[in-house]
């Protein structure tokens, strides 16, 4: 019999996964021994007849399930970034399957008891820092998954973790199905009007992998479809296209989300009140900085009242463009974009065609890897002939100061109708050090349109930004050195997470960095300082909307887990009544909308939480200010203090505590207001 290679040891380079040997079929057997296995370990813990100890309850509970743990990162990271229909329902399959493995455990009531006589013992255990923290994470955790309730709501929690996972499977691949499904064939020399070079080369490109070659397609990726409302002069086309991303989730048939988002605000809301909270967002905001659902309540309204105000100033300018034109309609959502770029041409100067020049996908990966090695030390050197999971999968070796090997870092940069929309970083392995010094195996997936084969792959400027920030938290997996996997990287307070990205942005923008880096693809000469200087001028423009955008995103998702009923519920009237209600402007429709909002309803990992990363913008805005403090960007000593306070620290420190560390004082929101250009005057 052949070994199945998810299970055997992996003799690959820095211990990857042997991709090229796995297939699907293989799955069903790892998860099923590898969960086997890791129940045993469990129940040994659990069953044990010595008094609990730190060491062999909390410090056994870490080193249990490796290999379970090492299949599940390897399978979930395809089916985000490269499935298909074999690992789609090995996927649906698995999700009640995974979900009644965690509740089996975190319901135990004798590990729960181990637990918690731990917790109650923990001043006197002698324990350090980083040992009482994980106590506390493993304590909270039982407790919110219902170790604490009696045996009938236990069995209740169990089955509601199940469906949860059982819905938030098929919402996530309904919306890949309903993007991947979609393509907008530019037939004509009137489809393709007004669209520049970059865009008609990257159009060629997806025809080509979707085998329409010699045609030019417009996908549903957002680094497609943007810069096509952006550029197209065919109102008709863009409207289409428009309409057909903002319908992702709600087409009717099988893939419509509607009757999942229901079903899952109605099971989250019963979980919430079996664990005493009086609704969800009450349940999800009590673990986090912000802790109830009044203070997000409070962050947003201070932002969205100078943002709708600011936007609908924009609209009146987009209108009078509109006129200037001979065109005389209202402006609608699929418009914004387009006058929106004759607007910024007329007053910066400034359109995206000539931009994109200066901003080729590698130099903007070196200028990433670059301000990584002058704030931390770190280097990187790509490898070639690594396994990987597609061909278009990067390797680069992450060293230290030293130049000893510090982890590995994987790029995955392509759009592909294979991969969910979006941008994100996953590890294949975080970084600990219970079982000798683990260096963590970090990815960034992302969705840029490819450039024409032989020709470098262009970004816009938002683009650019989207890799710095996912490099962001890149970082904070590479850069972790903690001892316990529980608190490892970006294992902190979701209103936390997003610090270290969205403050890594901040260095894009610098003319120091963009100097250096943003040269022309053809000519390889620095982006002229006039243009440099327009694109930094204008840096502020359209903040209104795209202020607005998100907001309504974070203030629906807060009102959605606030029901105190959904069983009458109907996500797109909820939808129409809310925006109406903090009026919304109508020629800007949510970022997100509810029936592909998969930040919410994929999962619960951002539900009553997409509002974080503005939370996290009040204290990157003001972070960024202590390098500017200094007068310098790269100044060692602050350097010093957020890779110690932020990047390295993991889930230790308590988030406030760790910002003041770094900043020496707890942030301001005005710098929030005044980066967005939404301060008084």
């Amino acid at each position: 019999m052949t070994v199945n290679p998810l299970l055997a040891d992996w003799t690959t380079p820095f211990e990857l996964p042997p991709f090229s040997e796995i297939e699907p079929s293989h799955y069903k057997e790892a998860f099923e021994k590898s969960m086997a296995d890791a129940r045993i370990e469990i129940d040994q813990i659990a069953d044990q007849a010595d008094a609990a100890t730190f060491e062999n309850t909390v410090v056994a509970m870490e080193k249990s399930g490796k290999v379970l743990t090492k299949v599940a990162r390897t399978f979930f990271n395809l089916t985000g970034a490269h499935t298909n229909e074999s690992l789609q329902k090995i996927e649906r399959d698995l999700a009640p399957k995974l979900a009644k493995h965690s509740s089996d455990t975190l319901l135990n009531a004798k590990l729960y008891g181990r637990i918690a006589a731990l917790w109650e013992q923990k001043d006197t255990l002698g324990l350090n820092d980083e040992d009482a923290k994980v106590l506390e994470r493993y304590y909270k955790m039982f407790q919110r998954a219902g170790a604490g309730l009696d045996a009938d709501d236990k069995t209740r929690m169990a089955g509601l973790s199940q469906k949860l996972a059982t819905l938030g499977t098929s919402f996530s691949q309904n919306v890949l199905k309903d993007e991947s499904d979609y393509q907008l064939i530019l037939e004509t020399d009137e489809d393709r009007a007004g669209l520049p070079d970059f865009l008609i080369a990257a159009a060629a490109e997806a025809a080509k992998e979707r085998g329409l070659d010699g045609k030019h397609v417009i996908t549903l990726s957002r680094s497609s479809i943007e810069p096509f409302l952006q550029f197209s002069t065919n109102r008709r086309l863009r409207e289409e296209a428009f309409k057909a991303w903002s319908a992702r989730g709600e087409n009717g048939g099988e893939t419509d989300n509607r009757a999942i988002i229901k079903e899952t605000l109605e099971l989250r809301s019963e979980r919430a009140k079996l664990l005493g909270f009086e609704n969800f967002a009450a349940f999800k905001l009590d673990d986090t900085m912000a802790k109830k659902p009044e203070n997000v309540r409070d962050l947003l309204t201070k932002v969205w009242a100078p943002a709708v105000k600011r936007a609908n100033e924009e609209a009146e300018k987009l209108g009078e463009m509109a006129q200037s034109l001979g065109e005389n309609h209202d402006i609608e959502a699929w418009d914004w974009r387009f006058y929106s770029e004759k607007v910024r041409k007329a007053e910066h100067d400034l359109d995206e065609a000539e931009l994109k020049p200066y901003l080729q996908l590698d130099k903007i990966i070196e200028a990433a890897f670059d301000t990584a090695t002058r704030l931390f030390g770190i280097s990187f050197r790509e490898l070639n002939d690594m396994p990987v999971y597609h061909p278009d999968v990067r390797v680069f070796e992450v060293l230290d100061k030293a130049g000893n090997h510090a982890g590995l870092f994987l790029g995955d940069y392509f759009a592909r109708p294979s991969k969910r929309s979006g941008a994100w970083m996953s590890a294949f392995r975080s970084q600990h050090r219970l079982d000798g010094d683990v260096t963590p195996v970090i990815v960034n997936v992302m969705n840029f349109s490819k450039g024409a084969e032989g020709e470098a792959t262009l970004l816009t400027f938002d683009d650019a930004r989207t890799l710095f920030h996912e490099f962001g938290h890149a970082l904070h997996g590479l850069l972790s050195n903690v001892t316990y996997p529980m608190i490892s990287g970006t294992s902190v307070a979701r209103d936390f997470v997003e610090l270290p990205s969205q403050l890594y942005e901040h260095w894009l923008s610098e003319p120091e960095v963009l100097s250096k880096f943003a040269v022309h693809y053809k000519t390889g000469e620095a982006m002229p300082k006039a243009l440099l200087d327009k694109l930094l001028a204008a840096a502020n423009f359209n903040q209104g909307f795209a202020t607005v955008e998100y907001t309504a995103c974070a203030l629906l998702d807060l009102d959605l887990h606030l029901l105190d009923d959904p069983s009458s519920f109907d996500p797109v009237e909820f939808e129409k009544t809310e925006l109406k209600k903090i009026g919304m402007p109508k020629a800007i429709t949510m970022r997100h909308r509810i029936p592909h909002f998969q930040h919410v309803f994929s999962g619960d990992g951002y539900s009553s939480g997409y509002y974080s990363y503005m939370w996290s913008e009040v204290m990157d805005a003001d972070a960024f200010g202590a390098f500017e403090e200094k007068g310098d960007i790269f100044d060692k000593e602050t350097a010093q203090k957020l890779l110690d306070n932020i990047y390295s620290a993991g889930g230790k420190p308590d988030p406030e505590d760790a910002y003041i560390a770094f900043r020496g004082r707890a942030p301001k929101i005005d710098a929030l207001l005044e980066k967005r250009g939404l301060a008084a005057a």
